[in-house]
């Protein structure tokens, strides 16, 4: 499988930084013709020693981080699940806010019967917030940058829609005219900040969407 269509970021001993292409899984599926990932590619071109940290939704492109070594995963998953790193995402939504910030602070959990969806659930739901930020207005959506505190699966997409602006291009949650808006999820990671596992430097990178 080539790295064809992967951009690399940053690379040093201990970590790398890829820009993940939209359609490409971070880690392998449970089904077979679900082999193809980002993490299998790297591996298999160069980078046998890559160990995924955190994982982005397979129609989601932009910046995610990957380990070179066994110390390094462990201090860069402490950071993310302590909240130590900081992510922005830019996207595109459907509509027009009353407001150009907000934030959204509602529970989420998964929703077997509509796999693999997620819902709002104040009863089993877990903690999620998000703010939100306009940056640009157009006739029919606005572009946004998303800033997510929590990292619940789903958690941006689900929390756009529940304020009734879904995300362009999004085959789970968009309505009819804002899925026909774009081809592609517009879901893009486009900073990720964190430090850096041997030196404890703090780090920054900006990936711009392509959308």
């Amino acid at each position: 499988m080539p790295l064809s269509q992967i951009e690399i970021v940053h690379q040093d001993a201990a970590l790398l930084v890829i820009n993940k292409p939209t359609l490409l899984l971070s880690v392998p599926g449970r089904a077979d013709d679900n082999k193809d990932c980002l993490v299998t590619r790297l591996q298999e071109n160069g980078y046998p020693e890559a160990l995924i940290v955190h994982r982005l939704d397979w129609e989601t492109s932009g910046l995610i981080v990957l380990a070179r070594d066994a110390d390094s995963h462990r201090e860069l998953s402490r950071q993310f699940h302590d909240r130590e790193t900081e992510k922005a995402y830019t996207a595109l939504c459907w509509g027009q806010p009353e407001l150009d910030s907000g934030r959204i602070e509602l529970p989420l959990r998964y929703d077997p019967p509509t796999k693999p969806r997620h819902v709002v659930d104040f009863e089993q739901g877990k903690h999620a917030l998000t703010y939100w930020r306009v940056l640009e207005r157009f006739e029919r959506h606005c572009r946004v940058e998303l800033t997510p505190i929590t990292g619940r699966s789903h958690q941006l997409r689900v929390h756009m829609l529940s304020i009734g602006h879904p995300l362009l291009g999004d085959r789970l949650y968009a309505n009819p005219e804002a899925l026909a808006a774009h081809e592609r999820l517009c879901l893009h990671a486009s900073m990720l900040s964190l430090s850096h596992p041997h030196t404890g430097e703090r780090l920054r990178f900006d990936c711009p969407a392509p959308f």
